[in-house]
């Protein structure tokens, strides 16, 4: 017997434990990144990973908390990569700088540290920079297979810091296409004239649609390991699909395929990595259906009427401001409890 007292049951998983499942899954979707993209991926998760840390050790040790368990339980390495895989592949650094900061500081100690923090961390630094840098948070660049050529490490490196003239890689910049889009709907373009454009592949942009199914299987594993539930990523998929399907049914020349909304973005990433953020996510069975639904219909809303063209970020954080109310009104009846009679 492993305990003298209760509870008899060891539990099965530690938050390093989950927190380093999430950084296997994540390893394959990043490298298919980078076959697509370059190197500039892996620049942005090492840099953000060294910062996060740091920042972490920092506000402990001003918190005069011990360094070694918190630290150590990969919390902080998850929220960078996710915030590094968020932003555009070669950023520069104070940009980074800034949403890790944000990310650690105002997302997570702030509210006495992982366990306490209402909104998802990594999700809290990418909105901050997105709306204070818009012109550097739309600079994409686009895959190997359309320009013939992307950033190696050093230039990686060089565009990170500013060093060099940028000028020479403005050629291999694109518009994302969700970005392209939007844009084209705009212009009154129909849905087959936008897709006569190289960016597109066979059901999101190319590049992103394998990428987007390595976040599938990268979340296949999660599921597999216990690490998450199969309800957060099954609602908040079939929400979108569906909305996306109903609209497209009215609409197929007018309005995006439910497909190419599921294979384009940050719906893959969000859907098994985001959103199921253990913290910030509904708790209840009923409530994780209810939240990632929530969060499937906010995605549609933000990219077909807001001023965003992708909306996971957004569509999560304001799910998780009604994670308390969903969890309230979703508690299971406790067994044995008998409902109350009515006067």
């Amino acid at each position: 017997m492993s305990h003298l007292y209760s509870p008899f049951v060891t539990p099965s998983s530690s938050t390093n434990r989950m927190m380093l499942n999430v950084v296997i899954a994540l390893i394959p979707g990043t490298l298919a990144y980078a076959w697509y993209f370059g190197p500039g991926v892996l620049v942005n998760v090492v840099f953000a990973s060294a910062l996060a840390l740091a920042l972490e050790a920092a506000v402990l040790l001003l918190r005069q908390r011990p360094l070694k368990p918190y630290l150590g339980d990969f919390s902080a390495l998850v929220t960078a990569w996710l915030f590094a895989l968020s932003i555009p592949m070669h950023s520069p650094w104070w940009l980074i700088a800034t949403g890790i900061g944000f990310a650690m500081i105002a997302g997570k100690h702030l509210y006495g540290g992982l366990g306490f923090n209402p909104f998802n961390p990594a999700m809290i630094g990418f909105v901050v920079v997105l709306i204070a840098f818009p012109k550097e948070m739309t600079t994409w660049f686009a895959p190997a297979e359309l320009t013939g050529q992307t950033l190696g490490l050093a230039d990686s490196l060089r565009y990170l810091f500013g060093l060099g003239d940028n000028a020479q890689w403005d050629a291999l910049t694109s518009a994302t296409p969700l970005d392209h889009y939007r844009t084209s709907l705009g212009m009154d373009l129909t849905i087959s004239e936008i897709r006569q454009s190289p960016l597109f592949g066979d059901f999101g942009g190319v590049g992103w649609e394998w990428i987007a199914n390595w976040w599938f299987i990268g979340g296949v594993f999660l599921l597999l390991t216990g690490t998450i539930r199969w309800h957060i990523p099954v609602a908040m998929i079939g929400s979108l699909l569906a909305i996306a399907t109903l609209f497209w049914l009215i609409d197929p020349d007018g309005t995006a395929s439910p497909t190419f909304h599921l294979f384009s973005g940050g719906m893959m990433l969000g859907a098994f990595f985001i959103a199921t953020d253990p913290v910030t996510a509904a708790t209840t069975p009923r409530g994780r259906l209810v939240y990632g639904a929530l969060i499937g219909l906010l995605v549609y809303i933000i990219r077909s009427w807001g001023s965003f063209p992708d909306g996971v970020a957004f569509a999560v954080l304001l799910a998780n401001m009604a994670t308390p109310l969903i969890d309230y009104y979703t508690q299971p009846r406790v067994y044995g409890e008998l409902p109350e009679e009515e006067d």
